[in-house]
């Protein structure tokens, strides 16, 4: 099974807040709320500035997923 790169999630529990998921390595979970960042794993082959440095675009393609997202629910 192929996964997507990004997935869109809500809770019952936190009924203000929406998640994008990152599946690919490093996986994470961004809080478009507050934008908090969680890692689901450590990112052992990265030093810091690395790991900064790739976060950096994956948020910002994490955004533009989201934008997407957006834009095609409001067309249905």
């Amino acid at each position: 099974m192929e996964l997507p790169k990004f997935l869109l999630g809500d809770n019952t529990d936190f009924p203000e807040d929406i998640f994008i998921i990152h599946l690919d390595y490093p996986r994470f979970i961004i809080n478009l709320k507050d934008d908090e960042v969680e890692f689901m794993e450590e990112a052992e082959d990265l030093d810091e500035a690395e790991l900064n440095a790739e976060m950096e675009g994956l948020i910002v393609l994490a955004n533009e997923f989201y934008d997407r997202e957006m834009e095609r629910y409001e067309k249905e």
